[in-house]
């Protein structure tokens, strides 16, 4: 045992090592410039007397990072690199670089960060999770699986990677497979709200009235998750139990009336059931509160279009178009309308 833990400790001095070289070979420049704002500017000028304090660079990320629309992110990233170029083994800085790329689009470099902090701390499953989000995200479900596995060899009754399973499962159309890890983590964490809303969404898909058990349980974790109410809500809307439906959605847009997606769904509700003034009511709340909203158009320009109003009609599908040129159904109506 004595000689494992010193071969295991040889071997993170060279990847430390290594890591260190790669990193003092782009070195970024640093950065002394004022700016303007008091809490950066104070931070600089420590840096400036203390420039191998990386704690000091990584608190001024942090402070450039919420300036990240005026170019922030930028001096964040240049800022976390010189931090991880003095101090390149600390696991919570390589989170935080990780989490720029990722903000600024630039997910190859978060995965790449995150691949190297996984590799400093092996047994470290925080950070082997959050590795995984990121395969998720980026969509490489097999090394996500493979790192799971392993997790999963140190812990196999850890929850949260069977979630991240059944999401990988989920999106990769294996329901059956995605139902079994959804199901394990709830087996093991009965607290998961998330799974328990996973299987409800699955089981609606299959039609199944189990359903709406797993929305309730994840509703008596939270009752005003709004995840778990719209899904619930859809399994009622879908199976033309518009008063269920109706409740529901009311009652969210209670706590939250700006809530987009519930005015739609509402609006669709007195739609199909036409009920039109209410519908266009609805459509036009969806469209004050989210302007791209191009489904919210297309309705009602269909609305105008049942009320022989082509010109208006016309005008919507147009708009629909102009955020989604192909949605289909705005496509067909202009085909209609011999546009």
């Amino acid at each position: 045992m004595k000689n494992i833990k010193i071969l295991f400790g040889l071997a993170l001095s060279v990847l430390t090592f290594l890591i260190s070289c790669e990193t003092s070979q782009k070195q970024p420049e640093q950065n002394f410039a004022k700016t303007g704002n008091p809490s950066i500017d104070s931070l600089t000028e420590q840096i400036f007397k203390n420039q191998k304090r990386a704690d000091l660079y990584h608190k001024r990320a942090q402070l450039f990072f919420k300036n990240g629309e005026q170019g922030g992110y930028d001096f964040a990233i240049k800022d976390m690199q010189y931090a991880l170029s003095i101090d390149s083994t600390n696991i919570s800085y390589h989170y935080f670089l990780s989490d720029i790329y990722l903000k600024y689009a630039r997910s190859r470099n978060a995965v790449e960060i995150m691949e190297r902090a996984a590799a400093l701390a092996p047994a470290d499953l925080t950070t082997q999770l959050k590795l995984v989000q990121l395969y998720f995200i980026t969509k490489q479900y097999g090394m996500g699986i493979a790192a799971l596995d392993k997790v999963l060899k140190q812990d196999p009754q850890n929850a949260e990677a069977y979630f991240l399973m059944g999401m990988i499962f989920k999106e990769q159309n294996d329901e059956n497979r995605a139902i079994n890890a959804f199901q394990k983590a709830v087996d093991i964490d009965s607290d998961n709200k998330d799974a328990f809303i996973e299987l409800g969404k699955l089981f609606t898909d299959k039609g199944n009235p189990i359903a709406i058990k797993y929305f309730d349980n994840a509703l008596l974790i939270d009752s005003l998750d709004f995840n778990a109410m719209m899904a619930k809500a859809y399994y009622f809307q879908t199976r033309k139990q518009n008063k269920e439906a109706v409740d529901i959605y009311r009652q969210i847009l209670s706590h939250e009336p700006r809530y987009e997606v519930a005015l739609f769904n509402l609006g669709l509700i007195y739609f199909d059931t036409d009920s039109l003034d209410k519908a266009d009511t609805h459509f036009n709340m969806v469209i004050k509160e989210s302007p791209t909203f191009f489904k919210a158009y297309y309705y009602r320009g269909a609305i105008a279009e049942k009320r022989g109003n082509k010109e208006v009609a016309i005008k919507n599908y147009e708009q629909a178009l102009q955020f989604n040129s192909t949605y289909d159904k705005a496509v067909e109506a202009m085909r209609r309308l011999g546009k």
